[in-house]
């Protein structure tokens, strides 16, 4: 027997007003944390009032909502089930003979188009605010003094020293010892007056330092004169300059595919990036599956009035999965085992253990 259309809809307005209310419920406690946390850090700052770390908390709340969407749909997929377990309306359908894997179909179905608006539509919203919500942080919490961005046109830094800020410039980056290569150094003093310019063919990050090579020297006024090596003082590390590319969180799924490519043409790894484009091409297949782990839980415990295996099954799980989730993530940066393999494993365990079990309980 097929099920019914008006059946289906049922079920998934069931089940989207469960997994909408969860949601809403966790982002609205997840918010109220971050507020806490963030006037934990902001300590005796003079910059950061309560409207600064409020409008940070607002432009973070996005991408804590992006990543609280999974668990909210594993919970929000156990108690719709478990409701309609509950009042007997999932047992009069088995009654006339709708199998578990159709009147699943539907939640099924809502989860991954909900996976898919996510991350086509929502996440280049989150990405923007979660860029303001860094600038911001890096501003207001961490009083960074130094930028940097990669453009088309190549490595741009900022850093501002006790006497002006300086800009370096850098077409590329050698690949095997990570060298700037064909260097533009320009020194600014007070009301951002040109001070100096050197040119040089590469540059090496030492230990806050800057080392140039084969540099030419250049003041206003005066003709540019060659000065062999020198060095600049800096407090940037070589750690820092990786981690001061954009996050990728901080990039729109759309655009996160070219700056991937520009990253390696520049000379850096763009493991991260990679990573996280494909967790997100994987989250409309890991919703999907969430809602048949759900199902595993839902349909069997309540069946026995096992409430209380629901509640601990649905905070195994969802630990389980963080777990997962980061242990394969971490293999996946250090380079130990595939990006692809990395991003897909947690939707695709979750999707093979939810659709055995199911298997197993349907059809013996």
């Amino acid at each position: 027997m097929s099920i019914s259309p008006t059946l289906s809809r049922y079920i998934a307005r069931q089940f989207a007003a469960w997994c909408g209310g969860v949601f809403v419920g966790m982002v609205g406690v997840a918010f109220v944390i971050d507020i806490v946390e963030l006037l934990r850090r902001s300590g005796s700052k003079a910059e950061a009032t309560v409207p600064i770390l409020l409008q940070m908390a607002i432009f973070k709340l996005p991408y804590l909502a992006q990543e609280i969407l999974p668990f909210a749909m594993l919970f929000g997929s156990m108690l719709a089930f478990w409701r309609l377990t509950r009042s007997s309306e999932l047992l009069v359908a088995r009654a006339a003979g709708v199998s578990a894997w159709q009147f699943l179909a539907p939640a099924v179905l809502v989860a991954f188009v909900i996976g898919i608006l996510a991350v086509t539509v929502f996440n280049p919203v989150a990405s923007i605010l979660r860029n303001r919500y860094d600038g911001l942080e890096s501003r207001v919490l961490k009083g960074r003094t130094s930028d940097l961005a990669l453009s088309r046109t190549g490595l741009w830094l900022r850093q501002n020293d006790e006497e002006g800020p300086t800009i370096i410039h850098s077409l590329r980056v050698a690949p095997d010892d990570g060298r700037l290569l064909e260097v533009t150094v320009l020194q600014f003093r007070e009301n951002d007056r040109l001070a100096r310019r050197y040119d040089a063919a590469s540059a090496r990050l030492e230990e806050q330092s800057w080392r140039l090579f084969d540099a030419w020297s250049w003041t206003p006024g005066q003709s540019a004169v060659p000065v062999g090596e020198v060095v600049l003082p800096t407090t940037m590390t070589t750690r820092g300059l990786q981690d001061s590319f954009a996050a990728p969180e901080t990039i729109s799924f759309w655009e996160l595919p070219s700056f991937i490519t520009l990253l390696e043409t520049a000379g850096f790894s763009a493991h991260r990036h990679r990573l996280y484009w494909h967790s997100l091409l994987a989250q409309p297949i890991l919703l999907g599956a969430l809602v048949l782990i759900a199902a595993t839980f839902a349909l069997r415990h309540t069946r026995r009035g096992g409430t209380t295996w629901l509640i601990l099954g649905g905070v195994l799980t969802g630990f389980l999965l963080h777990f997962l989730s980061d242990v394969v993530f971490a293999l996946g940066l250090a380079a130990n085992i595939p990006i692809a393999l990395a991003a897909w494993t947690p939707a695709g365990v979750c999707l093979l253990i939810g659709a055995s079990i199911l298997l197993h309980a349907e059809d013996g």
